[in-house]
């Protein structure tokens, strides 16, 4: 479980086959220190588990899956990437609940200054943008960020000076994909109200959360 608070940058220093997958060598801009092997590192979002480390060094095993369905599957060598080490339950919650398993991609469409900020507008799919709201929270390449607006393939984001000097997301160029994981609360409470009721219970097969339910009991 990761916050969405990015702790540095990495370069991708190797890329070498591994089976049906790949082996990365990452270098950190950080330093590694009570970092293990077997640990878990999200790399521009996407949750590896380091297979070696060396000083600043780590090697990450990518999957076909994570490689089909993650910027991973295009990275070059001397490619920028997010770097995150896990969640440990004694440190303060400064982002949202990242799990690091990235939903789908988006591509940055747009970047407007405004203020102090660059407002930066993600295109996504629909399956995606049903899970994203105004004032929500949603990781792009592993960084928390608040959603200002949204559509039905799109949102924005605002980000600060703190936040473009110390990501990827600064230095992203217009159509440069990006990794994208929706709020796991919108996709449990999906599945909570979506699911049917198991057969074997003598019911009609209908939800057992509804429209009228939650009317009933305040929610809506």
């Amino acid at each position: 479980m990761f916050t969405g608070i990015i702790e540095g940058l990495g370069t991708i220093k190797e890329i070498q086959p591994a089976g049906q997958g790949k082996r990365f060598t990452v270098e950190a801009d950080l330093v590694l220190d009570h970092t293990k092997i077997g640990d878990s590192i999200a790399v521009s979002g996407a949750c590896l588990t380091a297979v070696a480390i060396d000083g600043k060094r780590f090697n990450v095993d990518v999957s076909p899956e994570t490689l089909a369905k993650t910027t991973l599957g295009k990275a070059k060598i001397g490619e920028r990437v997010n770097l995150e080490r896990a969640l440990r339950l004694s440190d303060r919650l400064d982002g949202h609940l990242v799990s690091g398993h990235i939903d789908g991609m988006g591509v940055v469409k747009q970047k407007k200054p405004e203020g102090n900020a660059v407002v930066v507008t993600i295109g996504i799919a629909e399956s995606l943008a049903r899970y994203i709201i105004v004032k929500g929270s949603v990781a792009v390449d592993g960084i928390s960020l608040t959603v200002n607006n949204c559509g039905r393939d799109s949102f924005e984001v605002s980000i600060i000076p703190h936040t473009a000097r110390l990501t990827t997301i600064g230095f992203k160029n217009i159509g440069a994909p990006v990794n994208i994981e929706t709020d796991m609360i919108g996709k449990y409470v999906e599945r909570f109200v979506t699911e049917k009721r198991h057969p074997d219970n003598n019911d009609t097969g209908e939800s057992s959360i509804d429209m009228q339910l939650l009317a009933k009991t305040g929610f809506i």
